[in-house]
């Protein structure tokens, strides 16, 4: 492993560049701004699952008082596109519009009405009338996939669907070896298939978008989005509009989670402008989030695993189908991380397989969600694995032990299966996951726990554990780049298009820039994600951010850092080469000089030129962070209630570079994937309509619901990144469904298929077992 290099800005927990205006409440969110004359915009969507628009009436909604738009399928663009924040080109099908005449889901778009105030944009949005041809909805995977099913996308203007007559939407495969010989060949062999929730984002801010005309009659987007650079293609394409006639800007996020890489607003805000000349705001309630936003894929998922007598691996095949809901958005690249970021982790099977399908139906649309794919496979897998150990006889940890990647060496999936397309060569330049693996266990107390007996009264305990990776980024797809200026203070800026969406990338690439030009993070001011004014960035999806994002910035404070030197070498008489930056200045053999003397030079002294730099990066590889999670949970007999008492997560993510808010993410990824394993799921009555669409209903945990966790930073150091650092904001939601599963089992020998756990879900299988 290489070894780290010491730093003085990276690797401290500095306070983040945002903070202050965050805790004191200043406006700093696009929900918080507001422009004269603006329009309020209310959707009206679709009350069913499955409907053709026979006829739809706006004339009342025209003629309501202080309506200034209505817009439906009459009048705005028939062409196809997808509302996926992905680069071009777009890896997902084409089959949205931006107004239909068939509605696939409740919630659908039907038409959009923009008034002077929302209450009368909504009035006039209820007097519109419409005959709906009711169809039959579909509502599951099996209901899809049946002989003779309902064709959800029978228009012929769709583009990339596989097989639209039979509801397929994508396929995927990759095969190395046999896996059906392999199993035959193995000593032991063991076999589960588990099935996945709807399940949602619920970001603190929903999706908020504000658009108006600039004095040059541009458009202009304020959206809350991962993705500015993608809506601005996106909208530009849709709206027949120059890419250079709209500028989206990204002011602070309240949350994402993948749900804000969708162009879910800014296209029906923006043609309001348009048409109207006026500025104009959408916002999506609480409910409209559950509704009409984006959710995590449903999936099936069965693995089947076969090893030797010693716990070698000699086979694992992956079958899945992923249920997308109505429209195909991320369809196809989510699938392939079930399989891509999950079957590499133990690369010594020689067999290999994986087989996937996505399918449509007419509930909600799925989409981008953290983990995004990876969260589903490790569950499989992992709790495939722990079912494994128990018929080796070996222990979780150390099965895994044996059969885990490492550092220098590759596994063939990396090649055979990429984000919807044929994968990237890549061989693994760091992997902590060993030290993960062993001193977690120590620090958890994995021995002694697991010896002891879960006891026979109504209270259980057990403890349960699991392995992950990820990626970091997209090989050879994901571009950022990063501006960096010198100010005549010796301060920089730098403008940089990546998306903090509250994760503390801003203060992140800050540390970074800091770092190389020797100075502390006080001294870099940092504009973000203005399509106007900072360089291209893909956006903050796939965890790119830190990884790609942070390498352009990186590149560029090393070019910024050899102009300085080089004005420095002038002034002091030195040999540039064999100067550096320390504090703030450059010592020379006889005196020493100031970034601030510098950089008022380099604006009016002899040689005037302005010291600034631009790089660019594109990854050739996605080095994957690694984690072991271990549970202890409590299971009560008589109630079948899970309470989780102790989490642990032992992460390599290469150079943490901000310690704190690193934790944090794997905390906040923590959080969120034990309310996933527990008690978050979105229900639907035999209609298709979501029954719990409020945080009062959908339950998700709260600070008193989390058990205490424990984050250790594995040291690891990664050659590849931005001093030595790889990802971590998605790996972490990836421990607690399968950790606490393994646990559950362990507590009380139930096999645990269906999330969430809830505690009737939990009695039933009780029940059965006659436990």
């Amino acid at each position: 492993m290489a070894e780290s290099p010491k730093f003085t800005v990276v690797g401290v927990s500095e306070r983040k560049v945002d903070g202050r205006a965050l805790v004191t409440g200043k406006p700093v969110f696009a929900g918080d701004v507001e422009l004269p004359g603006m329009l309020h915009v209310a959707l009206l969507t679709s009350p069913v699952a499955h409907a053709r628009i026979r006829s739809i009436d706006t004339a009342a909604a025209e003629a309501h008082p202080g309506v200034a738009c209505v817009l439906t399928h009459h009048n705005t663009p028939a062409m196809r596109y997808t509302t996926a924040g992905q680069g071009a080109p777009e890896p997902s099908p084409y089959d949205t519009r931006m107004f239909d005449t068939k509605v696939r889901f409740v919630g659908d778009r039907v038409a959009a009405v923009a008034a002077d105030t929302l209450s009368a944009a909504r009035e006039a949005a209820a007097l519109i009338a419409i005959d709906f041809e009711e169809l039959t909805p579909v509502l599951s995977i099996d209901a899809a996939l049946a002989t003779g099913a309902p064709v959800i996308h029978d228009e012929d203007d769709c583009l990339d669907v596989w097989d639209a007559p039979h509801n397929v939407v994508s396929v995927i495969g990759a095969k190395v070896g046999d896996v059906a010989a392999g199993l035959a060949e193995s000593a032991v062999t063991a076999e589960t298939t588990i099935e996945t929730q709807y399940a949602q984002h619920a970001p603190l801010e929903p999706h908020v978008v504000l658009s108006h005309l600039d004095p040059d009659g541009r458009l202009v987007i304020l959206a809350s989005t991962q993705v500015p650079f993608h809506v601005r293609r996106i909208v530009a394409r849709l709206l027949d509009l120059p890419i250079h006639r709209v500028r989206v800007i990204k002011p602070r996020l309240g949350g994402g989670f993948g749900v804000k890489q969708e162009v879910l607003l800014e296209d029906v805000a923006a043609l309001v402008t348009l048409r109207t000349g006026r500025p104009a705001r959408l916002e999506y309630t609480r409910e409209q989030e559950f509704v009409s936003a984006r959710t995590r894929h449903p999936m099936r998922i069965r693995v089947r695993l076969g090893a030797g007598a010693d716990g070698m691996l000699q086979a694992i095949g992956m079958d899945a189908i992923s249920n997308t809901g109505a429209y195909g958005a991320h369809g196809l690249t989510v699938l392939s991380n079930t399989g891509s970021k999950t079957l590499p982790l133990y690369n010594k099977a020689p067999h290999l397989a994986f087989d996937g399908r996505v399918v449509y139906t007419t509930l909600p649309v799925a989409g981008a969600y953290r983990g995004y794919g990876g969260t589903q496979g490790s569950f499989a897998l992992e709790t495939a694995m722990d079912d494994l150990a128990e018929r080796l006889g070996i222990d979780p940890v150390e099965l895994r032990l044996r059969n885990h990647i490492r550092t220098g060496e590759t596994s063939p999936i990396f090649e055979e299966l990429g984000e919807g397309r044929k994968g990237t060569p890549q061989v693994i330049t760091s992997c902590a996951l060993e030290e993960c693996l062993r001193r977690g266990a120590e620090r958890f107390g994995w021995a002694e726990r697991r010896a002891r007996t879960p006891g026979a009264g109504a209270l259980r305990r057990g403890v349960g554990m699991s392995a992950h990776m990820q990626g970091s980024g997209i090989a050879l797809v994901d571009m950022a780049s990063a501006t960096i200026s010198m100010n005549d203070d010796g301060s920089f800026t730098l403008f940089t298009g990546s998306t903090d969406l509250g994760t503390g990338s801003d203060t992140v690439l800050a540390q970074i820039a800091a770092e190389v030009l020797g100075v502390g993070v006080e001294a870099i001011v940092v504009v973000a994600a203005d399509t106007d004014l900072t360089p291209f960035d893909t956006g903050a999806y796939a965890s790119s951010t830190t990884y790609v994002s942070g390498k352009a910035v990186e590149l560029a404070a090393m070019r910024v850092r050899d102009q300085i030197l080089a004005v420095a070498g002038r002034i002091l008489e030195s040999d540039p080469t064999g100067l550096g930056i320390v504090e703030g200045h450059i010592e020379g053999p006889q005196r020493s000089v100031s970034l601030a003397d510098i950089g008022k030079r380099s604006y009016y002294g002899p040689d005037p030129a302005q010291i600034a730099a631009t790089a660019s990066f594109v990854p050739e590889s996605s080095p994957p962070p690694f984690m072991a999670a271990f549970a202890e949970v409590e299971v009560d007999v008589e109630t079948g209630l899970i309470r989780v008492t102790d989490f642990l997560a032992a992460v390599d993510c290469g150079t943490p570079i901000n310690p704190i808010m690193t934790e944090g993410q794997v905390e906040g990824a923590i959080a969120n994937g034990i309310g996933y394993a527990l008690t978050e799921e979105m229900q639907f009555t035999v209609r298709g309509r979501n029954r719990n669409p409020d945080l009062a209903r959908y339950k998700i945990p709260g600070a008193v619901d989390l058990p205490p966790m424990t984050v250790m930073l594995i040291d690891s150091y990664e050659p590849t990144g931005p001093m030595g650092a790889k990802s971590v904001a998605e790996i972490g939601i990836n421990g607690p469904l399968p950790a606490i599963a393994n646990a559950v089992y362990h507590a009380v020998g139930i096999r645990l298929t269906r999330p969430p756990f809830t505690p009737e879900k939990v009695w039933r299988r009780l029940r059965e077992a006659g436990v």
